[in-house]
């Protein structure tokens, strides 16, 4: 406000935003624990996670807002790149190994030495919520919901109806979706699940390799342990990365298009 749209404070404000970001990494851990009733494992670190990101909104939204055109158009609805939704089934089929290994430990079923009972009973042990055990018990993993609304999240980046809200949406439908509907759920998810599967991957390929040693943790072998990281962290990177994709994807597409003034070259 003092000084004005300088280049170089714009710079100043990315590099705060994406130091606001990097603090709220773990954010959506924390709500997706919330989500299922369970306490977060620091009051403190959530609310500075939480107050980190609405920072970086606003630090981002101050950079943008000697950006804003003073005549703007609204595009039309339209799909992403074919590359965009390639990346999008790749992120989609990525949940498959994921959701057969959990919904088999919800059957009652074994998988890398581990039953379905000892899975109920390790969640007991750490905490879990009454609605997380009770889903368990029932059969039903209480990830998969999460799961399938982060595929309906992906899909509608890249597809037209996620710019127009479809029919059975009711008082909604044919209405625009507003861009921070979508955007703020898959940048949050893109920022937290990208750099977490990258990473994992990365320690689970040296694991592999012998350089250092895979811990049991709650399994019976280390190497049980290593084949149940190797499709959780798969899961993360690949969908994270579809995130980003996808995301991109929405941006550029759904950008205030510039009207030119009557009379004017």
């Amino acid at each position: 406000m003092l000084y004005g749209p300088r280049p170089a404070l714009g710079v100043l404000l990315w590099v705060l935003c994406a130091l606001a970001g990097i603090s709220a990494f773990s954010l959506l851990m924390d709500v997706i624990t919330l989500v299922f009733g369970q306490g977060v494992d620091n009051g403190a670190s959530a609310a500075n996670n939480a107050l980190a990101a609405i920072g970086a909104v606003l630090l981002a939204a101050t950079a943008r807002s000697d950006r804003r055109p003073s005549r703007t158009a609204v595009r039309a609805p339209s799909a992403g790149s074919r590359i965009a939704q390639r990346v999008a089934w790749a992120g989609t089929l990525a949940f498959v190994p994921y959701a057969a290994m959990k919904l088999l430990w919800a059957f009652g079923g074994t998988f890398a030495g581990t039953t379905g009972e000892e899975v109920l009973a390790l969640s007991q042990r750490n905490g879990a919520s009454g609605i997380f055990l009770t889903l368990e018990s029932w059969g039903l993993d209480p990830t998969a919901l999460p799961a399938a609304l982060g595929v309906f999240l992906l899909w509608g980046l890249v597809r037209p109806w996620g710019q127009v809200f479809p029919r059975w949406t009711l008082f909604l439908r044919g209405r625009r979706v507003p861009r921070w509907l979508p955007l703020t759920p898959a940048l949050l998810g893109a920022a937290t699940l990208a750099p977490y599967g990258v990473v994992g991957i990365g320690y689970l390929a040296l694991a592999t390799s012998g350089v250092t040693t895979m811990r049991r943790g709650d399994f019976h072998s280390s190497g049980d342990a290593l084949l149940v990281g190797w499709i959780g962290m798969t899961v993360f990177a690949v969908y994270g990365v579809a995130l980003v994709v996808a995301a991109r994807s929405y941006w550029l597409r759904t950008r205030p298009a510039y009207e030119i003034p009557a009379g004017t070259k």
